[in-house]
């Protein structure tokens, strides 16, 4: 089992439960683009854990594996090691096109890591992790979130500063974008500038703008997550004038956004949610529009602090004046678009 910091928080189903909603329009279609799986130690999150999320009660008919450093190979050639992971999904993807779980269609997408500034060895590396895949290969994330904090972990390892406005890395990103390959990209509030800078070098290249932006209101920035909501609209505002970009809305009950719903008796409800956080969402989906916008779980991430049914009910909440068109797209067209499911 790997060694790795976990900076997230541990899932306490028993807690969790003393905030029980029935799904608000559970006949809704809903493409998940944003999860993880992992086991390491005091935090286990695997094909079962997530398939009695996704089946208790809204209607999810596929996900999207996002890369989080699980089960990487132990030797050979460094770059190669992440491939691990992607032969780990396809087990999951595989139990779940058996037909035998119900119709969801799990890791039917699969976005992997790659170090993008290898230069010429980043194409191998692509060719292998697409083949490990089984047609399921559909981006790459590559940890790029970073801060002169430490109270703000990004992830559990911790990349250099700078990293997203390196020439190699859009050189990496420009090949992705040849192969019809999604990059996104986990950043903070303070990266936003350096992702838009990238957007611009590789305007071939989609590129997904995970958890909202990376709102923060911990460490240094606590207290100040109002006080930095003008610039985060701007920044956020920038990036939607590039047509190459999208923006996946959640991940905001993480830790480092400040909110500590975890600390709480009782978990949030949705309506609580919908208070605290509609306006982050409110400007990405007024910048970008529906069709360049998708909600997402980013679990078991958020997990350690609301539940699968409440933070779907939240994005429901915070959709409900749109039209049906609108709704489609951000809960299940935008996904099937971007992630070619």
């Amino acid at each position: 089992m790997e060694n790795v910091k976990m900076p997230h928080l541990i899932v306490r189903p028993d807690w969790l439960a003393r905030n029980l909603e029935d799904p608000l329009e559970p006949e809704r279609p809903i493409i998940d683009p944003h999860h993880h799986l992992w086991e390491r130690p005091d935090a286990r999150y695997l094909f079962h854990d997530l398939h009695e999320d996704v089946t208790g009660g809204h209607d999810v008919q596929a996900t999207v594996y996002i890369q989080c450093r699980s089960m990487h190979r132990a030797g050979g050639p460094e770059e190669m090691r992440p491939v691990g992971e992607v032969e780990f999904v396809v087990g999951a993807a595989a139990m779940a096109d058996s037909g035998h779980y119900g119709p969801c269609r799990i890791c039917a997408g699969i976005v992997a890591t790659c170090d993008l500034t290898l230069g010429d060895k980043v194409p191998a590396v692509l060719d292998a992790l697409d083949a490990a895949s089984g047609g399921r290969l559909r981006g790459i994330r590559q940890p790029v979130a970073v801060i002169d904090d430490p109270a703000i972990i990004g992830s559990v390892v911790t990349p250099p500063p700078g990293l997203l406005a390196t020439d190699a890395m859009a050189e990496g990103v420009r090949e992705m974008g040849r192969r019809g390959l999604v990059l996104d990209i986990w950043a903070f509030q303070t990266q936003l500038g350096e992702a838009l800078a990238l957007a611009k070098a590789a305007p071939e290249t989609t590129i997904v703008i995970d958890h909202c932006g990376g709102v923060l209101g911990i460490g240094d920035f606590t207290g100040t997550r109002e006080a930095n909501f003008p610039k985060w609209k701007d920044d956020m505002a920038a990036l939607a004038a590039q047509p190459n970009v999208r923006v996946k809305l959640g991940g905001l009950a993480m830790p480092d956004m400040g909110y500590g719903w975890n600390l709480r008796d009782r978990p949030a409800s949705s309506d609580e949610l919908v208070a605290a956080q509609s306006r982050w969402y409110d400007h990405a989906i007024a910048c970008f529009g529906a069709e360049r916008c998708m909600f997402e779980s980013n679990f078991p991430v958020d997990k350690g602090a609301v539940s699968y049914p409440v933070v779907w009910n939240a994005f429901k909440r915070i959709a409900a004046g749109a039209s049906a068109d609108e709704k489609a797209k951000l809960f299940h067209d935008t996904a099937k678009r971007v992630y070619r499911l």
